[in-house]
């Protein structure tokens, strides 16, 4: 089994924290652009905490079913 997570990314700048978390949210993740090879996401409670690596083919993939979920239905 591949190994997703990558070791110490707090210290690295531009992480956003999801537009569906609200500003007093206790469930929220975060991501950072710009990776060479994927997508980090980490928890924002924990940011020295583990982080997934997330290839760009599969998070593309994600990120355009849940804007499909939320688009109106013709």
């Amino acid at each position: 089994m591949t190994d997703h997570s990558i070791p110490g990314t707090s210290p690295l700048r531009g992480w956003r924290k999801s537009s569906y978390s609200g500003p007093n949210s206790d469930s929220c993740v975060e991501i950072l652009d710009g990776h060479p090879t994927g997508v980090p996401v980490r928890d924002s409670k924990t940011p020295q905490g583990p982080t997934l690596l997330i290839p760009a083919g599969p998070w593309s993939s994600f990120i355009t079913s849940l804007k499909n979920r939320d688009a109106p239905t013709p």
